[in-house]
């Protein structure tokens, strides 16, 4: 934790350096450009330096490592209503995704099967033809007889 902390403010006094690098440039060129121009330039630093300062580094208050796996905790978080909302409406899409899909399938293979039982029902031979022996007799002789 050392090491990252000592990254983050060796990265940080670079990028100050950087700043006041370009700061000293933009202040050596400001002589050639008007003076309501560089009065601008010269309050937009001001305000640019004033919201650096104002930037703190957030800092983790906790390390979770569980199964290989590690979580920042920054202290201030806890979830809110809409977020448990949020996180629980996937599942609900798709719970009803899921019956939706069971529903028109039932309704799909009810209507397979009234149309098979109407066909039996209005074919030329009785329902009990078709269990009888004879019946893939009948059917190769009335095949034969189309041909």
């Amino acid at each position: 934790m050392n090491t990252s902390t000592n990254n983050q403010f060796r990265e940080q006094a670079l990028q100050d350096q950087f700043g006041s690098k370009i700061a000293a440039r933009l202040s050596q060129a400001s002589a050639e450009v008007p003076h309501d121009i560089s009065e601008r330039l010269r309050v937009a630093r001001q305000q640019a330096v004033a919201q650096r300062k104002k930037l703190q580094p957030v800092l983790a208050s906790h390390i979770n490592v569980q199964n290989g796996t590690a979580t920042l905790n920054f202290g201030n978080e806890r979830i809110g209503l809409w977020a448990r909302f949020a996180s629980i409406l996937p599942l609900i899409a798709l719970l009803v995704g899921l019956v939706a899909i069971n529903i028109i399938q039932d309704d799909d293979r009810a209507n397979e099967l009234a149309e098979v039982d109407a066909a039996l029902l209005t074919d030329d031979l009785p329902p009990s033809a078709y269990t009888d022996p004879g019946f893939t007799q009948f059917l190769r002789v009335s095949k034969e007889q189309a041909q």
